[in-house]
Parts: C-alpha cells; structure tokens; sequence
C-alpha cells in the first residue's frame, strides 16, 4: 500500500504536464520562463475585463434585436477611437456622440442618461472655450442627425429644433443637451406611432379624411391632458387612446352626412407631428 502511494505521488506531476497546458503560476510549456499569472490575472491587467463587463452592460441597458452585430459595432467603435493619435475632428465626434445616444432606448432612462452623458463629453473634448459645455454649432448638428433617423415630416424637425437649439456661440450645458437630443428622440417615436395609427384608418397612402381628422381631435385631446417635466410623458397620449375611444370617435366622425375626401398620409403625419411640437418647451 505504501509502495502504490508513492508511485501515485511520482505520477502526479507527469500527468498534469502531459496536458500540455502550463499550470497557473508555474513556468509554460516549452521553457518560455515563468509565467506572469493566472488567465483571470493576464484578463485583468490587460484590460479585457473591464472591456467586456462593460460592453455586455450597453447590451443588457440597449436590449438590441442582433446582440452579436451590436456587439462588433461597439468593439468596432473602441478600436477606433484608440486609433486615433490625435483628438477626433467635428465630424468623428459627432459620429460617435450620436451612435452613443442611439445605444439605449430613451425610455430607459438610467441608460439613456449614462449615453447621453457620454456623448456629451466627446462633443466636449479638445475644444478651444472658455465656458464649459458643448459648443452649440455641434449640439445643434447632433438634433439635426438624429431627426434625420426616423420618418418625422421634415416640417415638423425645422420646427423642432428652432425650439430646442442654442446660438452656435454659445455653450450648452448638459441639462439642455439631455433635453434637446431626448425631445428628438421622442419625436421620432411619437411619428412612428403616428404613422402606425394613419395604417388602422386606410389602406395604401390615403385614408378617409373625416376619420382622420376625428383621430387627430382624440390625439390633441390626449396630448392636452399630458402635462408633465418631460418629453417623453406626451407618448403616453397614446395608452388614453384605446380601441373603445377610437372606434367611438371614428363612428361619429362616419356618421356625418359631409362628403368625405381623402387625407394622405403625409398630411395626416404633419397634422399629429405639429401637435406634438405646440407642446414642446422652447429653450430660453
């Protein structure tokens, strides 16, 4: 028995060599000298960890429909911006404050906010100005790009950025960006639902106008009873129209013995976008 341990004890180290693959802490195959640590030790001192944890929380707060392809933009982005030998130019920063504000839905708030911060540190950097902020020429860029990533009437986006942008002068300060780039984010949102309403009243590009016209009375209704500090409280119009509102507000509106034309879609977005914007505070 004694003479079978010590043999069991001899066979220890050779078994665990014959892996090929170095113990942690111990010297790697091959000679190559004595290793610097174990995998987590080598992950941790070159960053990785952080990297990873870091972008699996963007994946966890933005909830994207293609996790992997959000994942390779984002590393794709970092690999970039470390490229970059000297401060990024307006037009690379502005590409990348805007993919950060895209990151999270702006319903999240937590998330949202985190980006929104973020993108306001990269509009932010390497600049010339006195006061802090970020200087309004580029805020008022950043508004313009993300209207320009939804189906909002052009209409309706001049107007809302006449109410939320800043003198390109003067220096914005972060209270005012969230404000700006949320306000944008919402109304995207806000004419997306409103195209999806205009698809329930017709088929195709028109739809009868006295029905339109019945939904954009709700939809003011709506909007008038959202009173709140944020952008974001004036989709909630859209939970106080139900189907029963709707269907009783349509079935007047049938009702009426005028003769009932056609509203386009277009129209009948620039009707439900502009009230929208009347409820828009305009930054003072």
């Amino acid at each position: 028995m004694a003479a079978y341990e010590k043999r069991r004890a001899a066979a220890a180290p050779v078994s665990a060599g014959g892996s090929g693959l170095p113990e942690p802490g111990r010297a790697a195959a091959g000679g190559g000298g004595p290793a610097e640590g174990s995998a987590a030790e080598f992950l941790m001192r070159a960053g990785v960890t952080a990297m990873v944890r870091e972008a699996l929380l963007k994946v966890l707060e933005a909830r994207p429909a293609e996790p992997v392809s959000f994942l390779a933009e984002y590393f794709e982005r970092l690999v970039l911006a470390e490229a970059a030998a000297e401060p990024p130019g307006p037009p690379q920063r502005l590409a990348r404050a805007l993919w950060y504000v895209c990151l999270a839905h702006h319903s999240h708030r937590t998330a949202f906010d985190s980006n929104a911060g973020a993108a306001y540190e990269v509009l932010g950097c390497g600049g010339r100005r006195r006061a802090a902020g970020v200087d309004g020429r580029l805020y008022s860029e950043l508004l313009r790009r993300i209207c320009q990533r939804g189906a909002a009437p052009a209409e309706a986006a001049a107007e809302l950025l006449r109410r939320v942008r800043c003198r390109d002068h003067e220096a914005v300060p972060f209270d005012v960006f969230r404000y700006g780039v949320l306000t944008c984010c919402v109304l995207l949102e806000f004419a997306a639902k409103a195209d999806a309403l205009f698809a329930v009243l017709g088929a195709g590009d028109s739809a009868d106008s006295r029905l339109c016209q019945a939904v954009l009375r709700a939809l003011e209704d709506a909007l008038g009873a959202g009173h709140g500090p944020r952008p974001g409280r004036y989709l909630e119009a859209g939970s106080r129209l139900g189907p029963d509102r709707l269907a009783l507000a349509m079935d007047q509106a049938l009702q009426e013995r005028k003769l009932g034309s056609s509203m386009s879609r277009e129209e009948f977005l620039r009707k439900a976008t502009a009230l929208f914007i009347a409820k828009v505070k305009p930054v003072e």
